[in-house]
């Protein structure tokens, strides 16, 4: 029944099958050169169309990507696990850690591009934050990039009269980030929810990620919430979905 199945796949899907298999035992490893289109038409007996869209099914679930002149290349970047509850507990920005501390170990991470501006709240901004309609809010939009890849956009919508004249509204919120403020002006979060769905990127984020053609993102909406249940940020990430694994970890 499985031949069968496989039977009915389009060759490209097989070819990219076989491919992945390869990949996951070893015979590529991370950063080595996978068949080009002329080697794979030759050993399936495609057309270079069928051959081009095996290859683009690698690129598109994160596993390989194309170099420009060279070929297609296994992907040597080391996916993010993203460790959903372990990095929002208090003693990581308490402690003056950045909540990315749980997730990237020793590897290099930089905010490439960061702009705090004050704007008028959008209707579902306004509402999740319990303001009036258009009340105004610190906004702080950022991209993060780690190992020399962009791999989130974050934007950050905060109460402005909570947060103005704090480090929040500058470009360095200091140790421990805006939560860690946050708590310095009382407002410290105890409670988080986070909404996640997935869809394609928009021209911009495609960009801005740096994304092979048809890699979706994870979009990731986090609220935190203080102790009486206000809540004092939504903040809004857009994530390359070929570079993350989301772990969420409960215990009984």
């Amino acid at each position: 029944m499985a031949d069968q199945g496989a039977g009915r796949r389009p060759k490209y899907q097989r070819i990219a099958a076989d491919l992945r298999d390869a990949i996951r035992r070893g015979e590529y490893e991370p950063g080595g050169r996978l068949p080009g289109e002329n080697e794979l038409m030759a050993t399936y007996d495609v057309a270079r169309m069928t051959a081009r869209q095996a290859l683009g099914v690698l690129q598109s679930e994160g596993i390989a990507e194309a170099r420009k002149g060279a070929g297609v290349f296994v992907r040597s970047f080391r996916p993010i696990r993203r460790r959903g509850i372990q990095r929002l507990t208090e003693g990581t920005w308490t402690s003056g850690r950045s909540i990315w501390a749980a997730d990237i170990e020793d590897r290099d991470l930089t905010v490439d591009r960061i702009e705090v501006t004050e704007e008028p709240a959008r209707e579902h901004v306004a509402s999740a934050l319990g303001l009036a309609p258009e009340s105004a809010v610190c906004v702080r939009s950022r991209r993060f990039v780690l190992d020399d890849r962009p791999v989130l956009l974050s934007v950050s919508y905060l109460p402005a009269d909570l947060v103005a004249g704090s480090p929040i509204t500058r470009a360095d919120t200091g140790p421990g980030g805006a939560y860690a403020r946050l708590a310095e002006l009382g407002a410290e979060p105890v409670r988080f929810r986070e909404e996640i769905r997935c869809r394609m990127p928009s021209a911009d984020e495609a960009d801005q990620l740096g994304l092979a053609s048809g890699t979706p993102v994870v979009l990731i909406c986090r609220t935190a919430f203080t102790e009486d249940g206000r809540a004092v940020e939504v903040n809004e990430m857009t994530l390359d979905s070929a570079s993350y694994v989301l772990e969420y970890e409960f215990g009984n």
